[in-house]
């Protein structure tokens, strides 16, 4: 049985998850940090990071933690720990691609007593279903008898300074008791807060699926919500303020619903149901709220240049913010883009503004490319879709300045003062 004095670890991903667990980890233990994109990996050996989650100090404290995009340099781990993305193609089904690709590459360095975990959100059943075989085929190991595995869903909060690796109780389970114990002990090492065991890897894989589900069904609530009051002529945020009086009403509110897990993870719980015959009506419900939002908002800005006045064809409209969440960088199935392709379909002139965000992969994902700054009374209508702490700090008459005199200015994000703007959700 391995024993946790004699653990070397590799990270397998080191994006917004794989990173800041590396990081820790490499504090207490021997750990190498591998990534297949050559770039990430010379970025982090000069000790600098895109995604902006680790500062260089905390890259630098970091003693005992390497990089490298070369796989023959983790085959002396004994340790594996998975954490690359898990997205949806097209049709809004589980692409397993970049799970099975880690999976494949595992095999050709795990050996007998090795411990392979992954972090990657998937469905219940996932690991033991499509990964391990995976393993096994490549290696030629049998799972449970001459390697063995474990599932710790990764929790990490893009662009969240207080909410860390080190201070988020850990979900930890493994393929057999023992297993299970040192997973367990394995993460204690770095979560300071404590662990949750869980009795088996699918029933911690189901925990994980569930965490983002849950978030993703209550916001399509509040955003049906606001679909009716605005129909109603009722502001939704003070029925939201008035309704959380009570102690028991959760502080939900209306937005856009992008990012890489509240917006995907969904239809990975939504996938397996229906594999096993069951129709998941609530959760899919949700999700076609959720995701009809953003033309819900250009239609809302549209209705609003009318009734202005305003002539929509040929006008030229501000989109402040891109990313999917404030104060981060990251662009991941970000839904102000629907926005964006719904006001394209009237034939405006759209500029992008997100001081946070990276032209070149705005570029390369979405074909956007980002001004560097907007003019002053330049807008027809201006559309404040992300929360950024600088978007916040320019205040409503500072945004609306950058409207012509009779613009729109619409808040998705209940950022600014209601007198202020001309709309909200």
């Amino acid at each position: 049985m391995l024993a946790l004095g004699s653990s070397k670890l590799a990270i397998i991903g080191l994006g917004y998850v794989g990173l800041p667990l590396a990081v820790e980890f490499g504090k207490k233990i021997e750990t190498i940090g591998f990534d297949i994109s050559k770039a990430r990996v010379e970025e982090l050996k000069q000790g600098k990071d895109s995604t902006l989650e680790i500062d260089p100090e905390d890259l630098n404290s970091s003693k005992k933690l390497s990089f490298t995009c070369d796989i023959q340099e983790i085959k002396s781990c004994n340790v594996y720990i998975v954490t690359v993305p898990t997205p949806i193609d097209d049709y809004r089904n589980p692409d397993l691609k970049p799970l099975r690709s880690a999976s494949k590459m595992l095999g050709q360095v795990v050996s007998k007593g090795d411990v392979v975990i992954y972090e990657s959100t998937v469905y219940p059943g996932c690991t033991e279903e499509a990964c391990l075989p995976i393993i096994e085929e490549v290696s030629g190991l049998t799972y449970n008898q001459d390697f063995y595995a474990g599932y710790s869903p990764e929790r990490i909060n893009p662009g969240d300074k207080e909410h860390r690796v080190n201070n988020i109780v850990k979900v930890t389970s493994g393929s057999t008791p023992e297993i299970t114990d040192f997973v367990d002990e394995l993460y204690r090492q770095v979560v300071t807060v404590g662990t949750h065991k869980a009795s088996s890897i699918k029933v911690a894989e189901a925990a994980k699926v569930i965490e983002n589900t849950q978030r993703d069904v209550n916001i399509a609530l509040v955003n049906e919500l606001a679909l009716i009051f605005n129909r109603l002529n009722i502001d939704t945020e003070e029925v939201l303020l008035a309704a959380g009086s009570k102690w028991n009403f959760l502080p939900f509110r209306p937005g856009l619903v992008g990012g890489h897990c509240i917006s995907v993870d969904p239809y990975y719980l939504t996938h397996k149901a229906q594999e096993i015959g069951y129709h998941p009506e609530v959760i899919l419900s949700g999700r076609r709220i959720n995701d009809n939002m953003g033309a819900y908002v250009a239609d809302s800005v549209i209705k609003l240049m009318t009734q202005k006045k305003i002539h929509v064809v040929d006008s030229k409209i501000l989109i402040m913010g891109l990313t999917f969440k404030e104060n981060c960088p990251d662009l991941r199935n970000t839904r102000v883009v629907d926005i964006i392709e719904e006001l394209n379909k009237y034939h405006a002139s759209i500029d992008i503004y997100d001081p946070w965000a990276d032209n070149e992969e705005a570029v390369h994902e979405y074909g956007i490319s980002l001004i560097e700054s907007p003019n002053q009374n330049d807008y027809d209508a201006v559309i404040l879709c992300v929360g950024h702490k600088k978007f916040i700090e320019m205040g409503a008459e500072q945004i609306r300045n950058l409207g012509k005199d009779n613009s729109v200015l619409y808040d998705v994000k209940y950022a600014l003062p209601k007198d202020k703007v001309d709309g909200r959700l």
